[in-house]
């Protein structure tokens, strides 16, 4: 295993997760002076021109303590009862601390059927990337109340490296109560290393992660290392670090060796294009004009309903479709923004024509660069 100690290289976007033993002061409620110290350092980041998205644990938590109750339920309706209540206080808490400097925040919940569904996934990317531009930081947690399995089998390192893929973010940062990865567990052996650098699909790291041992949170290093590869999927790289060092989140900006960096195999343009191009179901062929094609090889820009001539097939929002040029040679595929019934109406027209042809507008491109690779 490669120990070199080598820092990230700054990002203009970023996920952070933050676990439930921090938020709550390891179940004693909200720990709100640490949250204030997170918030501070979020705000120096994006004075920085680095967007960030905040995915947060610690509703189910917060709603234990707030409830009396002296340890996590096992009963489902108990458990989305918790989130409920506690879901008030962290968002309460978020808001108030962020409006200290002048921030908005937005409170998104997700589960995996938004990000597994693709007309769901593309309405879920949409809304972030349009807060993010708003400068506006979101703040994402599962829906624990109405959402069983989540409940059961789900944990937000899991939903912060599916974030991550879902807005192109280039690092995912995973603060926990630990300092990050080490070679054996720190409480066994507290002088044991700790695994500054790695890959995060070394299977050697498998033997070194183990479970989760609080009452608080879902997850432990395990779900840590698999959230890492999930995000080195889009060519992401991790950090899980220690929430409660000292502007831990300013210091992983900076360069400083902090914590473990898990580094993906791929640069995140590639690993997408791969991701794009060989993993997701063609659904349908929409077949483009000369000027289409060329717009697209030469400019990299978005397709406009315009540049189509003729479609094949059914598929619904988010789907991929492949684009040929009117000889039928392959040229680009990519996530489409309209269904096949919303596409009949507007192949051939003017992006300004939508509105005119459906009553609505879910985006001026057919398929946007950001979802569209050549082949």
């Amino acid at each position: 295993m490669d120990k070199t100690v080598e820092s990230p290289s700054r990002t203009r976007r970023w996920v952070v997760k933050i676990g439930s033993a921090l938020l709550t002061n390891n179940g004693q409620g909200l720990d709100h002076r640490a949250i204030a110290d997170w918030v501070g350092q979020i705000a120096k980041l994006q004075g920085e021109d680095l967007e960030v998205v905040l995915v947060s644990s610690g509703a189910v938590a917060e709603g234990v303590s707030r409830l009396g109750w002296q340890q996590r339920p096992s009963l489902i309706h108990e458990l989305q009862a918790a989130a409920a209540v506690g879901q008030m206080g962290l968002v309460q808490a978020y808001e108030s601390k962020f409006q200290g400097f002048g921030k908005h925040t937005a409170q998104v919940l997700l589960d995996h059927d938004d990000l597994s569904s693709r007309e769901r996934y593309l309405n879920a990317r949409s809304t972030l990337n349009t807060l993010l531009a708003l400068g506006v930081v979101p703040v994402v947690n599962e829906n624990d109340t109405v959402v069983t399995d989540e409940i059961r089998f789900g944990d937000n390192d899991t939903l912060a490296a599916l974030v991550t893929n879902l807005v192109d973010a280039e690092l995912l940062v995973i603060l926990t109560d630990q300092s990050g990865l080490f070679e054996e567990d720190p409480r066994k052996n507290p002088n044991t290393p700790l695994i500054r650098r790695a890959s995060a699909n070394d299977r050697s790291l498998d033997a070194v992660a183990g479970d989760s041992t609080g009452g608080l949170g879902r997850g432990g290093m395990v779900t840590k290392l698999q959230a890492a590869r999930l995000a080195a999927r889009s060519g992401a790289n991790t950090v899980i670090a220690g929430g409660r060092d000292a502007n831990v989140l300013l210091n992983i900006f900076a360069g400083d060796d902090v914590g473990t960096l898990l580094v993906a195999d791929n640069a995140p343009l590639v690993a997408r294009k791969q991701w794009l191009a060989g993993h997701l179901q063609v659904r349908g062929t929409l077949v483009l004009d000369d000027g289409a094609v060329r717009v697209l090889k030469e400019q990299g820009k978005s397709l406009l309903p315009v540049g189509v001539s003729a479609f094949r097939g059914e598929f619904t929002r988010g789907e991929m479709v492949c684009c040929v040029d009117s000889q039928g040679l392959e040229v680009a595929r990519g996530l489409v923004n309209y269904s096949a019934d919303e596409a009949r109406k507007i192949v051939g027209k003017a992006s300004a024509c939508i509105v005119e042809e459906l009553g609505y507008c879910h985006a001026e491109e057919l398929i946007h660069r950001d979802n569209l690779v050549l082949v």
